[in-house]
């Protein structure tokens, strides 16, 4: 690490303050760079897609330009003080938040923007925030003196942008991948759609009334009640997981975010013995995974998933806030999945859901919905074609969650020096 010098964020920062604005001012006007886009992106992405009202002399003051380093300035945990954005861009006529401060660069030959937006999410340096807010009594806010004043070890600029286009190699990667599923999903929503929305392959044919509306004659449909299948819950041990760290992943309702989405970081577990021991919940792949319960009173968004191929991983079970609805065949519970996301189930559960004093869907709200039958060709047709689709989704997402722990793994030895390139 011979090479690498250190310096303080001030002798390579100016600093300013964010734009306060209140809510009233938002919806229209200039893109502006949130408090949680910052917290969430190593970099900012392509497109701010909040708006701000904001005078001309504002905008200017408030801009954003290639280099630009932004951080949370406050917080409610120390996980959220201090986390950083990079912008490897100008954005023209942008502006950004009063809970951020920019860091503008004053010699942008000393720092590569790709490099240091790795360096500063780098465990070892977000290890200064956390204890900066930790020593807080109150809410955690970042004075700019203390920003200033944190070291940051840099090597030369050709070695961080080396570094950065390793990492970079990495995540390029992951966000193809991410598209390449969102694009696969939106073909098998299409398709279901157009078959069993739309019905234009029964367009010519003759329709009849049901308690849906008009629906081709001779599509048949079922209750979930009355056709074989597994509705379940898992549990966690009594006293809950806090202090396990280790063990078999217990999936909760915040992790049922859809096809090819879990963030490993909400992950919470059982010991091997405990997830031995119970006989329902355990997910095998390719159940349809339902969002049961939990949030605001009177207010329930229904959400769903399916995992399998190893994806998020290889072994796990449920807790008591998500459903499996499991019909012992594959194909038919991805027909599920996007049955479930049409627009007749989702406002049925919504209100379903938004009844109960503590929001949430039973048993008996999942088993009374109606849909086409595995019996009927059409849908074994989809089943067929979609279930190569998912496989794909499924495939691509484990390869994504080993790339994104390769570059976790590599990051804090490249932003150490311990490996050199």
């Amino acid at each position: 690490m011979s090479e690498w010098k250190e310096y303080k964020l001030g002798d390579l920062y100016d600093v300013h303050n964010g734009l306060s604005k209140g809510r009233k001012f938002f919806g229209s006007g200039y893109p502006f760079l949130s408090f949680k886009t910052v917290f969430n992106n190593y970099f900012l992405p392509p497109k701010l897609s909040e708006l701000v009202q904001a005078n001309e002399k504002e905008q200017k003051g408030y801009n954003i330009k290639r280099g630009d380093v932004f951080v949370t300035r406050t917080s409610e945990t120390p996980e959220e003080l201090g986390m950083s954005s990079v912008a490897l861009k100008d954005y023209p006529f942008a502006t950004y938040n009063g809970f951020t401060k920019r860091l503008r660069p004053k010699d942008m030959s000393l720092v590569c923007p790709e490099f240091i937006g790795y360096y500063l999410r780098s465990p070892k340096f977000r290890a200064l925030f956390y204890g900066l807010a930790s020593s807080m009594s109150t809410r955690a806010s970042l004075v700019n003196g203390d920003l200033l004043g944190m070291s940051v070890f840099l090597p030369s600029f050709e070695t961080q942008e080396r570094i950065a286009s390793l990492l970079s190699s990495l995540d390029d990667k992951i966000s193809v991948n991410k598209k390449i599923c969102e694009n696969l999903e939106a073909q098998a929503q299409a398709l279901f759609k157009h078959w069993f929305i739309d019905f234009a392959p029964f367009k010519n044919g003759k329709f009849v009334e049901s308690e849906l509306g008009m629906i081709p004659e001779g599509l048949i449909y079922q209750r979930i009640k009355d056709m074989p299948h597994t509705l379940e819950t898992g549990k966690r041990p009594a006293g809950g997981v806090k202090g396990i760290d280790s063990g078999v992943p217990s999936i909760g309702a915040e992790n049922i975010k859809g096809l090819g989405c879990y963030d490993y970081s909400k992950t919470k577990y059982v010991t091997e013995e405990f997830a031995a021991s119970i006989k329902k919940g355990i997910i095998k792949g390719y159940e349809l995974l339902i969002y049961k319960d939990g949030g605001k009173p009177g207010y329930f968004i229904p959400s769903f998933a399916i995992f399998g191929e190893g994806y998020p991983f290889e072994k796990m079970c449920l807790n008591e806030h998500v459903f499996k609805l499991d019909f012992g065949n594959r194909g038919y519970s991805l027909f599920a999945y996007f049955l479930f996301k049409s627009k007749r189930i989702l406002s049925y559960l919504n209100a379903q859901g938004a009844k109960a004093a503590i929001p949430g869907i039973n048993s008996k709200d999942v088993e009374a919905i109606i849909m086409p039958s595995l019996y009927n060709k059409s849908v074994q047709d989809y089943c067929k074609k979609v279930e190569d689709i998912i496989i794909q989704i499924l495939v691509l997402s484990k390869e994504s969650s080993r790339l994104s722990t390769l570059r976790d793994t590599l990051l804090p030895r490249l932003m150490s020096g311990q490996i050199k390139l």
